[in-house]
């Protein structure tokens, strides 16, 4: 009789332990990417979700709020041959959390990336002088580029400052 009930005993706390490893609470604003044996399965959207432990692996969740980056100065040369410094602010939101999780590697350094890399050939087009009254056309192409690059990586650019 007393095996009985320690076998009993077990069996009920892995139960316990099996029911408590399969619930989730995803919180407001966030989702999360459930991976079923390594591969994506499904995206767990905000509020109580399942998952069936040992098989489904949740990855860390993803913020569908507006996120707002700013990057160090960055050294461009003008049209005509000056050197200045521009330090640029991306704000962006994620759409698509698959993409944004599995179709670039880190977002944020290719987000940095290619706002330098933009940033250098846009104002690489202007003179010094045009650059310095043009703050607002600036923005304005650095946004449609940067929005066409990163559409495929789940990500709508919201709003860039330099």
């Amino acid at each position: 009789m007393s095996v009985g009930l320690v076998v009993l005993g077990i069996a009920a706390l892995v139960v316990l332990a099996f029911a408590a490893r399969s619930i989730r609470i995803i919180p407001q604003a966030r989702v999360g990417i459930v991976q079923r044996l390594g591969r994506y399965h499904r995206t767990a959207e905000s509020g109580l979700t399942f998952v069936i432990p040992l098989v489904d692996r949740m990855l860390p969740k993803t913020d569908l709020r507006e996120q707002v980056v700013s990057f160090q100065p960055q050294a461009v040369i003008t049209n005509d041959n000056v050197g200045i410094q521009i330090s640029t602010v991306v704000y962006y939101r994620i759409v698509d959390p698959r993409a944004a999780e599995y179709e670039v590697a880190n977002l944020r350094v290719a987000l940095e990336q290619i706002t330098q890399t933009t940033l250098r050939n846009v104002i690489g087009n202007l003179t010094l002088d045009r650059t310095l009254v043009s703050r607002d056309e600036i923005n304005a192409k650095l946004r449609t580029v940067l929005d066409e690059v990163t559409e495929r990586w789940g990500v709508r650019i919201t709003r860039v400052e330099i």
